[in-house]
């Protein structure tokens, strides 16, 4: 009867993932949106935290400074301050959560500069402008990952279920179909969320997603520095085409993974 367990545990993770969602949704519902500020002109900086978040502003800071030479990334994954004047508020944050020493390692370094005040004020004024979600609605958007990956979970507690050597006298089709109902439970969730909330984002209302779209559509068509700069705020840290500038941040990806594991 060992299966008998999992199927509970496929309940509780399944009923879990979906009563978060639930509570998620109520919350963003009860949030009255703001009216749309439709002339509101997207600096780089908002396009970045729209599609990425404040994480994603700290990056685009990164290579701003990086490819103007006032900021060097080594591939080692350290930075280094080479001009200590900082041209805006972002700017000045990232110098600062690199220290007095004038150095530091990129991960700490993006962290400190996606926390600071400059980022919170161009997240409160993207929210006044209705372009970006208000901090109590974003939990729908991951509360949506959570329920796919307890579906995943259901998915793979029943297939160890049906791998389970089992009694004559306990039909494999009878336990498979027990298991389809708390996958179902995750399925239809999932289904009615898309129909009542999507689209879902973490960050960006859908007219702040409208504006990101035509902001891509605009720099196709040209291939300069700011054409550039806009791929690394939709897109993040991938769309860098530089060689040692993708490896500044593979470091930091590196020095993430590690300093979880000797957490863990």
């Amino acid at each position: 009867m060992f299966w008998v367990l999992l199927l509970l545990l496929a309940w509780a993770v399944a009923g879990l993932a979906c009563l978060r969602l639930c509570l998620a949704a109520v919350r963003a519902a009860a949030v009255a949106p703001p009216a749309v500020d439709r002339a509101h002109p997207l600096t780089l900086y908002e396009a970045a935290f729209l599609a990425g978040g404040p994480r994603r502003v700290a990056d685009l800071t990164l290579v701003s400074m990086a490819r103007q030479r006032r900021l060097l990334l080594a591939h080692t994954g350290w930075a280094t301050v080479v001009d200590p004047c900082g041209r805006d508020e972002m700017e000045r944050s990232v110098i600062g959560a690199i220290g007095p020493g004038g150095q530091s390692r990129i991960a700490p370094v993006r962290s400190g500069a996606a926390a600071a005040d400059a980022v919170r004020a161009l997240a409160d004024r993207l929210v006044r402008a209705g372009l970006a979600v208000p901090d109590d609605a974003r939990g729908v958007a991951a509360g949506v990952q959570r329920v796919r990956v307890a579906a995943l979970a259901v998915g793979a507690l029943g297939a160890a279920a049906l791998a389970l050597p089992l009694p004559s006298d306990q039909p494999r089709p009878l336990i498979a179909l027990w298991f389809t109902l708390p996958l179902a439970l995750t399925l239809g969730c999932l289904a009615i969320t898309r129909m009542e909330a999507h689209p879902y984002s973490r960050w960006a209302s859908p007219a702040g997603q409208r504006l990101i779209g035509s902001l891509v559509r605009q720099a196709d068509g040209s291939a300069d520095d700011r054409t550039y700069l806009t791929s690394v705020a939709v897109r993040g840290v991938h769309a860098i085409g530089e060689p040692d500038l993708r490896a500044a941040f593979a470091h930091r990806e590196r020095y993430v993974e590690e300093r979880w594991e000797r957490r863990a």
